[in-house]
């Protein structure tokens, strides 16, 4: 029997309407399988709005909780007076830290093995932090009733700057933890420091870079909520939760809360984006539960849009020093970088536990470095917790940021062509898998090719022409390349997980006596389109259609465990688990086909939907055979045709891609404005190119607003500058540049169906590609960085800078 874990060597479907490509199944027509341009189907019920969203649970003699969050961002709280709003008639009961302090619930873990308030029971520690919660008749009477609480606050200094709080002069912001003396939450390094620093001896040229990666938001369309009914009858409780990771969330509300596991059921229903955003728990999940446990009643908090950006897991705000270590003729040697990360009050970073940044350490990226070493430390600050993977595997989009920006200012610095010099230093074709220098090991590549296809579909030689004799009329045209490789679907268990949960995933495939399945997944969709995708998967194994195939999530009494949707694990890991469940299912309809015709399993061939006697026309369909295992399966067979699969990945894969963008800059006012955006992607075989396309459209978005809007920023005081969609921008269709796209195809060569993961891709390498071009267009005039948001003031600021400085040398 075939190993049904290895890549298949049949013939999964594609439409005619999708060209073949090399590397990709060849086409068919008749079962709409992995290739096949599919319509999402679960759009039906969205564009219709029939979406069913937690806000739109209603239970009976449910109540409504509204947070009353701190205005301060650091203070000792002197005393909560809730007298006058316990006495408004509609109010039920006000929660302080004080109450839950009485149930040991005052204090939660964090993902990243620290501990969070759930409401302040000492101080207040960042702006937004959650000191009391009133539980009402109606979300309007928990309002009003929030403006009756008076609370005594004793102000204390404040620091944003994570420089500044690992300072001993600083505050102390996490006094509550015994032995904590200063703001290190953590220090962390990867690489060789020895090898690093002799290859640094040799270097002809260092290139540094000082650079910011600020702080963003995933700012989902649907904020984050919840309804939880504790049952004191049953002994049930449910929690309808926007949650990323509903079986996780199931654990980690037992471990926290001390209700029993199996009496804890997760509804994850749809999801109105979620980024990263919905992976943390929040103080807000927990004291609803709580406040449900006490009261014997249903409780929905959903909070609002500035809530939800000031309080819930941000992304970025990392400050970097690189160094890379350069021969003369561009030859990279080594790098060397400085982190010092940003984590808030709270460290609450979601990711594996094993990496105190993440999977930062790809910081080495596509180029094929002799060494490296990364330093990292952590600071607490007073500003929100909790650093998420928003639309990213866990810090990568920071450490291609810092290496894509470094070799373009590599380029500008030896006087090569940036493309020239990537070409250079890129991992070779034959060189995979590649072990990087930081420990990672890359499944499979392309660079030379992805980027090859950009520049020819640019027109690349053509356009530096052009931007000569631009420069000759005072136009500022600039070309910024960036080529990334990322990391995704965690992971293998040996080294990845998270609060201790390791991160393999589920499926759980049923066929029915009439051929039609139910596949039951442990990731959870957020618009990413799975149940199209994965019921394509099913097709093309099985050979039953895509329609016949309905896929559930997000219901932890109904579907397998599993770790969740982020940092672009679905198909690398539940896509995975998906394919080998209905190969195994296949092998068993194969054994009930031999029986039926009375020949032998290695007689019998696989056409796309049936079974075949080789060299003739009898056969029985996949349909045939699921009735059969119902009705008349042979002796010493389980009867059924279903089963599950846990499937722990023996490696990440490494999607890829090179972008390039062309802009043209406004010397007199700072404003620039993109003339082209292409963009090439490899994420191995694709299940649906129409939503593959979708996603990367979405990521170009993404990464176009961080690069040129988007902040989270704070004053002295700290206070959030960012806290409502007037300051924190979100893209239009009339902002959003045209994007060009384009793909080139590599299998990951350890997964059963080749693919890789394409959600985040766009948004981790897109952001260099927009500032290297900005860069490119002033280089000439001494600018050598601008850190983003590249509004049209920095960069004017910029301009001004280098001009006086050129002035001052003349």
């Amino acid at each position: 029997m075939a190993d049904p874990t290895q890549t298949s060597n049949k013939t999964p479907v594609q439409a005619t309407t999708e060209p073949a490509v090399a590397g990709q199944p060849p086409l068919s027509t008749k079962v709409c399988g992995i290739g096949h341009r599919v319509k999402r189907v679960e759009d039906e019920r969205f564009v219709r709005g029939r979406g069913t969203y937690v806000d739109d649970v209603v239970l009976p003699r449910m109540l409504h909780m509204v947070i009353l969050r701190s205005p301060l961002a650091h203070a000792r709280i002197v005393s909560i007076d809730a007298t006058a709003a316990l006495e408004l008639p509609g109010v039920v009961a006000v929660v302080t830290g004080k109450d839950l302090e009485a149930h040991n619930l005052a204090w939660m873990p964090t993902l990243s093995g620290d501990t969070q308030a759930v409401l302040a029971t000492d101080k207040v520690r960042f702006q937004g932090q959650e000191v009391a919660a009133v539980v009402a008749e109606s979300a309007y009477i928990a309002a009003d009733a929030l403006e009756l609480i008076e609370v005594e606050y004793d102000e204390l200094p404040v620091v944003v700057d994570p420089h500044a709080a690992l300072l001993p002069t600083a505050a102390v912001v996490r006094d509550d933890k015994e032995g904590q003396e200063g703001n290190c939450c953590y220090h962390w390094e990867s690489g060789d420091a020895d090898e690093t620093a002799a290859l640094f001896a040799q270097a002809d040229h260092v290139v540094a870079l000082d650079t910011y990666y600020p702080r963003c938001h995933p700012a989902p369309l649907e904020t984050c909520g919840c309804v939880a009914d504790v049952n004191a009858a049953t002994g049930k409780t449910t929690i309808y939760l926007t949650s990323q990771a509903p079986h996780a969330h199931r654990t980690l509300f037992a471990m926290v809360a001390g209700i029993p596991e199996q009496n804890i059921r997760i509804i994850a229903p749809d999801i109105g984006g979620g980024f990263g955003n919905k992976v943390p728990i929040y103080p807000g999940y927990v004291i609803a539960t709580a406040a449900s446990l006490l009261l014997d009643r249903p409780v929905k908090w959903i909070e609002s849009r500035t809530e939800n950006l000031i309080s819930t897991g941000f992304a970025r705000d990392y400050h970097m020093r690189g160094e890379l270590a350069v021969r003369a003729d561009g030859t990279m040697l080594a790098l060397r970088v400085r982190l010092v990360s940003d984590h808030g009050a709270f460290y609450a970073d979601a990711q594996p536990t094993k990496f105190k940044a993440g999977l930062f350490h790809i910081v080495t990226g596509s180029y094929d470095l002799r060494a490296a070493h990364i330093v990292s430390d952590g600071a607490y600050t007073n500003k929100a917790p909790g650093g998420v993977a928003y639309r990213c595997s866990f810090r990568v989009t920071e450490a291609s940021y810092l290496i894509e920006r470094l070799v373009q200012n590599a380029a500008g610095e030896l006087g090569m062509d940036p493309a020239e010099l990537r070409r250079k230093n890129f991992i070779r074709a034959d060189q995979f898998p590649y072990e990087s220098c930081t420990g990672f090991v890359y499944d499979s590549g392309d660079y030379h090719k992805a980027l090859a296809l950009a520049l020819d579909e640019l027109g690349y030689d053509q356009l530096r022409a052009e931007q000569a004799e631009a420069r000759k009329q005072g136009r500022l045209l600039g070309i910024g390349i960036a080529s990334f490789t990322e990391v995704v679907g965690a992971g293998p268990s040996r080294t990845y997980d998270i609060a201790g949960l390791k991160m393999f995933d589920s499926a759980e495939l049923r066929v029915h006596p009439t051929g039609k399945a139910i596949l039951k997944l442990g990731v959870k969709s957020q618009g990413q389109g799975h149940e199209t995708t994965f019921a394509q998967i099913v097709a093309s194994e099985l050979g039953i259609p895509p329609e016949d195939v309905s896929v559930h999530e997000g219901d932890t009494d109904n579907t397998p465990y599993g770790l969740g949707t982020y940092a672009s694990r679905s198909t690398p890991t539940a896509g995975a688990a998906t394919a080998v469940i209905a190969r195994k299912l296949r092998d068993k309809a194969r054994t009930i086909a031999a029986h039926l015709l009375e020949v032998g399993e290695a007689d019998l061939e696989w056409q796309e939907d049936r079974f075949v006697v080789a060299g003739t026309d009898r056969g029985m369909t996949i349909q045939e055979l699921a009735f059969a295992a119902y009705t008349n399966h042979p002796v010493g067979i389980e009867a059924g045709l279903e089963g599950v699969h846990y499937y722990d990945p023996p490696n990440m894969t490494y999607p890829f891609g090179s972008y390039v963008v062309v802009v043209e800059v406004d010397a007199d006012t700072g404003q620039w404005k993109v003339l082209r955006m292409l963009a090439v992607d490899d994420c191995g075989v694709r299940i649906n190119p129409m939503i593959v396309e979708g996603q990367i459209h979405g990521g170009l978005t993404e990464g176009y607003a961080i690069a040129a809007m988007q902040l989270i920023d704070f004053d002295d005081q700290g206070n959030c500058l960012g806290a409502n969609f007037m300051d924190y921008l979100i893209p239009t269709a009339w902002d959003t540049p045209r994007f060009e796209t384009h793909q080139t195809v590599t299998p990951s060569p350890h997964h059963p169906i080749g693919a890789k993961g394409v959600g985040e891709s766009a948004t981790v390498g897109s952001p260099a590609a927009y500032v290297n071009a900005v860069v490119d267009a002033l280089w000439h005039l001494g600018v050598k960085n601008i850190e983003m948001p590249l509004s049209s003031a920095r960069v004017w600021e910029a301009i001004a800078a280098a001009r006086a400085a050129q002035g001052d040398h003349q």
